[in-house]
């Protein structure tokens, strides 16, 4: 777990014009890019930017969709009620985006290095790398925004939930938690570098083999359901709308591998949400994973402010 704000993966750069802070120019995964020193309009292009921006005060004027939701995941509230949707992170609506007039637009090379060249006619783009430890990423974009004071901020109160989490669960905190997904023709086992591998991680617990390497995740079939064992397992299901992603998991919910795991006899498999766990991927996300946690493990858990 991080005791202390990380640094930018990439760095930010200040340039100074006489005695005044001038446009700063932003290192990030595409190169280098000037932006507003306070920029106000802003269009995030995934949900873990998005996050980023609404954690630190900023409601952005556009947004890509959540993978779920009409559009916005039920997790984030109300905080989105007067953003303007711009597409999906996988099929971005430029035309939407030129229309908002933005400041500053922040995405993902993983999602949007193909269009950097026309994002970056609209306005000045940044990109984040993309899937990684979403603390340096979150750092990265609240300093892109002119706000990492306020992202530490938001990392404090993450981290103090982290500990206040740890000490509730005493030495239950490195038990053994497998986390399995089921997305349509395919089952998953989420590994540790995965977004809820790192909260897991932060948390302090351990994963099964071979859940415990540094990946996003492994594609497996039925036959490694035993491989699923763990003092504790966590399923959770992706859909697209047509049922079968929720077909794939009553099938394996009903292989009698399944039935014969020993978390399963116990009754320790509890059903969790995609969006928190898998697809969102942000602030808010991690805070919602840590109180499943809490519930899973009947601790008290004090509030996200």
């Amino acid at each position: 777990m991080k005791t202390t704000t990380c640094a930018s993966a990439f760095g930010i750069m200040l340039l100074l014009a006489g005695t005044a802070w001038a446009d700063r120019i932003i290192a990030h995964a595409m190169g280098e890019t000037k932006v507003p020193d306070a920029p106000e309009q802003i269009v995030t292009l995934t949900n873990e930017t998005t996050e980023t921006a609404l954690a630190i005060g900023i409601v952005p004027v556009g947004a890509t969709s959540s993978w779920y939701g009409d559009p916005w995941y039920p997790h984030l509230g109300d905080r989105m009620s007067s953003v303007a949707e711009v597409g999906t992170e996988l099929a971005v609506n430029l035309e939407a985006v030129a229309v908002l007039e933005s400041d500053l637009i922040i995405g993902s090379r993983k999602r949007d290095e193909e269009i950097y060249d026309q994002l970056s006619a609209i306005a000045p783009t940044v990109l984040i790398d993309g899937i990684g430890d979403w603390e340096d990423n979150f750092s990265f974009v609240a300093g892109a925004l002119g706000k990492a004071e306020e992202g530490a901020e938001a990392l404090a109160t993450y981290t103090d939930r982290v500990a206040a989490l740890r000490e509730s669960l005493g030495p239950r905190k490195s038990e053994s938690l497998s986390v399995v997904r089921f997305v349509p023709g395919q089952i998953y086992l989420y590994q540790a570098g995965s977004f809820l591998g790192h909260v897991l991680a932060d948390v302090g617990f351990t994963r099964p083999s071979p859940q415990d390497e540094d990946g996003l995740a492994i594609a497996v079939g039925t036959e490694s359901i035993p491989d699923m064992d763990g003092d504790k397992l966590i399923w959770l299901t992706y859909d697209t709308g047509d049922g079968k992603g929720h077909d794939l998991a009553d099938t394996v919910l009903a292989d009698p591998l399944w039935a014969q795991l020993d978390v399963v006899q116990s009754g320790n498999a509890y059903h969790v949400d995609d969006g928190v766990w898998a697809t969102a991927g942000g602030y808010f996300a991690a805070h919602a994973m840590l109180d499943d946690l809490a519930r899973i493990y009947n601790v008290d858990l004090p509030p996200a402010e």
